[in-house]
């Protein structure tokens, strides 16, 4: 078992941090972990994109402080054409993104929990381009279960 410290040297030793050596692309979120940040209207916003030749998304893991709505820009650095299929309350969201392009998604993630995202194209997801966004928080009252108040950490 590795720690934080010795996670990107090892993954470095074994081939698995990047295309074409042990792996075709990353093993899924051994990237950066980034976090949106709030404007003062209460929407969050981020931006990841493709770097050249990574089959994965920077940060493959990003952080919101809370549900609500997120302004995702999406950037493909890559020489490749990619896409994101991305959550959303109500329908998910696509964005085509040809090579060296930018898009922009508004979603709307309004519980906390984990939400994936991927490209669904071509293999890109068996490659390693898929991402997370973690929403911090709790359960709002109204959507609790009516059960005795659990033990927390």
């Amino acid at each position: 078992m590795a720690t934080a410290q010795d996670r990107d040297l090892l993954l470095d030793k074994l081939g698995l941090d990047g295309q074409n050596k042990a792996a075709l692309g990353k093993v899924l979120n051994t990237g950066n972990i980034g976090q949106a940040t709030e404007r003062p209207d209460g929407t969050m916003e981020a931006t990841v994109r493709i770097q050249p030749d990574e089959i994965c998304w920077d940060p493959s893991i990003l952080v919101l402080p809370h549900g609500g709505d997120l302004e995702l820009t999406l950037i493909n650095d890559d020489l490749n054409t990619h896409c994101a299929l991305l959550p959303s309350n109500g329908d998910r969201k696509f964005i085509w993104l040809v090579n060296h392009s930018k898009g922009r998604a508004l979603l709307n993630l309004d519980g906390p929990g984990y939400y994936w995202y991927s490209s669904p194209t071509g293999n890109d997801e068996g490659r390693g381009l898929t991402g997370t966004i973690v929403v911090l928080g709790d359960v709002p009252p109204e959507a609790r279960l009516d059960r005795p108040t659990q033990p927390r950490p």
